[in-house]
């Protein structure tokens, strides 16, 4: 009984917050929060909006109370709220980290149904519920870093067109934060945002870049920086940044073409030996049941993993080219 609630408390959890990390911000509910802090303005000095700005504090000091549980539980919380915030998605620390635990008990709860010992079901779970969310947030950034590189170029070229027709630098930057969709829109309001309270271009712009950590904006930052201290023509320096740009991003595709035969190897080697012991355990599971109960067999399949990991690693570093 204790297993089975196990699973369901992890699933329940894996579900929630994977949907609300996939899902994003929801515009009923930001619609919603608008129309109550109109609300809030017209009927100021009210009780119903002083029951209203008791319950947002409650529910502000409860948030902070679990971001600080998770920040004490969760190593190097700098780097993952970093991590986290590439993604561009409203994940906290203690979404995260209750994702990680819900993944890490349903794991753990199904491997002990199945008659796992307690001891390699803690191990699979724990490896599992620390890995999962980690790949995930990885996978989530590396998608957004891919959809601001592919439109990057697009917003450079309209703000050479923008520079072109005797418009400021500043003033172009708002035309791409309000005409560029995507993750370019969602960085540049942000740099004209900031801009309007006060930093200056140059910091702003820093700090995207050292948030998104994307060469192509690097040299974005680099280039105005230049331009700023040696003048010259920056509509032309531009355009010139934004042709390279295009040159390396089809240097990319063409390289991934012709390392695209080397990584299909790779994963067929790397997952053949998975997907034959799931058939043969679907097909007679007293005979793989080995490998959960006797301890000779457990520290050869971990064994075996371990070196399956290194030739995977090694794979992955063979096919992996820098631009």
């Amino acid at each position: 009984m204790l297993y089975i609630l196990l699973l369901a408390v992890g699933l329940a959890a894996v579900l929630f917050m994977g949907v609300s990390a996939m899902s994003g911000p929801n515009p009923r509910k930001a619609a919603k929060r608008r129309m109550e802090a109109v609300k809030e303005r017209h009927l100021e000095g009210s009780l119903a909006a002083a029951a209203q700005a008791q319950i947002r504090k409650l529910n502000a000091a409860r948030a902070a109370r679990m971001e600080s549980l998770a920040s004490t539980l969760i190593p190097k919380p700098a780097l993952l709220r970093k991590r986290i915030e590439q993604t561009g998605k409203d994940i906290s620390l203690s979404k995260y980290m209750m994702f990680s635990l819900g993944t890490a008990l349903f794991i753990m709860a199904l491997l002990l149904l199945k008659g796992a010992p307690f001891l390699l079901a803690l191990f699979i779970g724990l490896m599992i519920g620390l890995g999962l969310p980690h790949m995930a947030i990885g996978f989530l950034i590396k998608r957004r870093i891919a959809a601001f590189t592919n439109n990057f170029p697009d917003a450079i070229e309209l703000m050479v067109r923008g520079l072109r027709s005797g418009l400021p630098i500043t003033e172009t930057l708002g035309i791409v934060a309000s005409e560029i969709q995507g993750p370019v829109q969602d960085e540049f309001r942000t740099v004209a945002d900031k801009m309007k309270i006060g930093r200056t271009m140059e910091a702003a712009l820093q700090e995207t870049a050292d948030r998104l950590g994307t060469p192509e904006f690097q040299f974005f930052v680099i280039t105005l920086a230049i331009q700023r201290e040696t003048g010259g023509n920056l509509a032309e320096t531009l355009s010139n940044l934004a042709d390279v740009l295009r040159k390396r991003g089809q240097m990319k595709l063409k390289i991934k073409a012709m390392s695209s035969e080397s990584k299909a190897s790779a994963y067929i080697v790397g997952s053949l030996p998975f997907i034959v012991f799931g058939l043969v355990y679907m097909v007679n599971p007293a005979y793989m049941a080995g490998f959960f109960s006797d301890q000779r067999l457990m520290i050869a399949g971990m064994g075996g993993l371990l070196w399956m990991g290194i030739g995977v690693a090694i794979m992955a570093k063979m096919v992996n080219f820098e631009i």
